[in-house]
């Protein structure tokens, strides 16, 4: 400022030096000094167009500060620093999501997790913390998504906002929520089968295809109930052919689990050829079923549903998820399973899932209890033919 001439205004406390504006155009720029607890104090007031400043808003300016009913300011940088250091301390849900993500492999599930995070979450709830969260703000999206979305849709939206809140507390990071997140109504109990015909004609047509890989993870999905993702995952480490176990890294109901390796599944697996890439050549791929270049496969849409239209099956058979229904279905329908050993098989988290199995395992065991009561019907009916005889006997 030394190289400036200092200018009086007239005003007490208010001067200005000539800079340059806009284009070079002279500009006054306005300045206060006054006393602040003893010390003088000397900041700027404005620039004469930019701020449209003059002498009277300036020595207004300097009559708040003194009076204590603005900020100096050198007070205002410091209180606008402290502001956005407090800010980056926050743990939004942004910073939450974030967090979240990196303490998870990419998985496909995250992948769409993300999407549904950053279509539906992010605007209304990004910059909040979970204590600012307002449970008539969550009804509001429920409801509004609702309009456009699928039941499932809005409560898989629902379900992450909660799964991000519960992060953040259970790490530490932020208070649990006041509230339970209301989840929509899903009538989702659709259980995917196959009649035996259908069956065959598809098991016809995976031996008949071209592609190896194919083959073998639609067979896998068949024996052992695996989800796509769990098998796209499944490296040769994972198996134990010595004491008959697979090993599912990362499943869905959350931590590492074990399935027995049924004889189907075992024959398929000797069978199968380990992958090399550059024509047999370079290092061997770590995945059974790998995908391009013997890199993890992260989907297998395109072939799976070629299989089922060569296969004549309805459209809305989903073929991956499909064999896993058809799995746990003739598992239910056999009568020999009980529900928790289904449940384990499946890997699911809780029995609620497994429910949608019940009918076919009480059908079975209709069935069974009828056997039953035929046979006693039967050794009644005996009996009685045995009772008539010797009355006609004694006659």
């Amino acid at each position: 400022m030394a190289k400036y001439k200092r200018q009086e205004t007239g005003k007490d406390g208010v001067f200005f030096i000539t800079g340059k504006g806009a284009r070079g155009k002279p500009e006054k720029i306005y300045y206060i000094r006054y006393r602040r607890n003893g010390k003088m104090v000397e900041e700027k007031a404005g620039r004469q167009y930019r701020d449209n400043m003059t002498p009277a808003r300036a020595a207004l300016i300097r009559a708040k500060r003194i009076e204590g009913d603005e900020l100096s300011n050198q007070a205002r940088r410091q209180a606008k620093r402290a502001a956005k250091e407090a800010e980056a301390g926050k743990w939004t849900i942004d910073r939450l999501w974030v967090e979240y993500k990196s303490q998870r492999p990419w998985t496909r599930s995250v992948k769409v997790d993300d999407n549904r995070y950053q279509n539906h979450l992010k605007a209304p709830f990004g910059t909040k913390e979970p204590a600012e969260l307002i449970q008539l703000d969550i009804d509001r999206l429920r409801i509004n998504l609702l309009k456009k979305r699928s039941p499932q849709t809005v409560k898989h939206v629902m379900a992450l906002l909660r799964r991000i809140c519960r992060f953040g507390s259970k790490k530490g990071l932020t208070p649990a929520l006041p509230f339970s997140i209301e989840m929509p109504k899903v009538d989702n109990e659709v259980t995917e089968d196959l009649s035996p015909e259908q069956l065959q004609r598809l098991l016809a047509v995976i031996d008949a295809y071209p592609d190896i890989q194919a083959q073998g993870i639609m067979r896998m999905a068949l024996y052992t109930g695996m989800r796509a993702s769990e098998i796209f995952h499944l490296e040769w480490s994972d198996l134990d052919f010595e004491r008959g176990f697979i090993t599912i890294r990362n499943p869905k109901g959350g931590r590492d689990q074990k399935i027995p390796m049924n004889d189907a599944a075992r024959d398929l697996l000797k069978e199968h050829p380990r992958y090399r890439a550059n024509r047999g050549k370079g290092p061997e791929s770590p995945f059974v079923f790998p995908g391009k270049g013997g890199r993890r496969r992260t989907t297998i849409q395109r072939l799976s549903t070629d299989i089922r239209e060569k296969a004549g099956l309805p459209k809305d058979f989903r073929p991956m998820h499909g064999l896993r229904h058809v799995f746990a279905s003739m598992l239910a329908s056999s009568g020999k399973v009980d529900l928790f050993t289904l449940q384990k098989l499946l890997t699911h988290k809780s029995p609620s899932m497994t429910l949608r199995y019940a009918h076919l395992r009480d059908e079975a065991l209709r069935a069974a209890s009828s056997v039953a009561g035929d046979i006693v019907t039967e050794a009644a009916a005996k009996v009685g033919e045995v009772i008539d005889m010797k009355g006609r006997g004694a006659k």
